[in-house]
C-alpha cells in the first residue's frame, strides 16, 4: 500500500527534514522518495536520494536545535500537494516559514519545490 500525498508531505517534513540521525533519514528517504527525486530550493537543486540526504544533513548542521512544524494541513489534488511549515528553535515561534510543493509518482515523492517566505523586517 502506498501513502497518500497528504501522508507523504507530513512524513517528509517529520521523518526527513526533521530527522537529525542520518541513517534513519536515509531509510525514510528510501521509503518515500523515488530514486531520481529532485529537491529544488532557493540555494540549490539536489538530484537523487544521496543528494537529498546530504542537503538535509547540511541544513541540520547549520540550524542545530531547530525543528520543523506543519502550519495547517496538507492540501492536495491528483498527484500534487503543498504544505506550509515553520522552522525555528524548539519551543519558540518559527524564525522562518515556507511552503513545500511536491509531485508524486508511483506513490513516492518525485519532486519537492521548497519556497522560503520573506521574513518581516523590524
Amino acid at each position: 500500500m502506498t501513502d497518500s500525498v497528504e501522508t507523504l508531505l507530513s512524513r517528509n517534513l517529520v521523518e526527513i527534514f526533521g530527522e537529525t540521525d542520518a541513517s534513519k533519514r536515509r531509510m525514510a528517504i528510501a521509503a518515500i522518495w523515488t530514486d531520481d527525486g529532485v529537491f529544488a530550493e532557493p540555494h540549490g537543486r539536489h538530484v537523487g536520494r544521496d543528494a537529498l540526504n546530504e542537503a538535509v544533513g547540511e541544513l541540520q548542521r547549520k540550524f542545530t536545535g531547530f525543528v520543523f512544524t506543519a502550519l495547517g494541513s496538507p492540501q492536495t489534488f491528483f498527484d500534487v500537494g503543498r504544505l506550509a511549515w515553520g522552522h525555528g528553535p524548539a519551543g519558540e515561534p518559527p524564525k522562518v516559514t515556507g511552503l513545500d510543493v511536491v509531485t508524486v509518482r508511483d506513490g513516492r515523492i518525485a519532486t519537492l519545490y521548497t519556497f522560503i517566505d520573506a521574513l518581516p523586517t523590524a
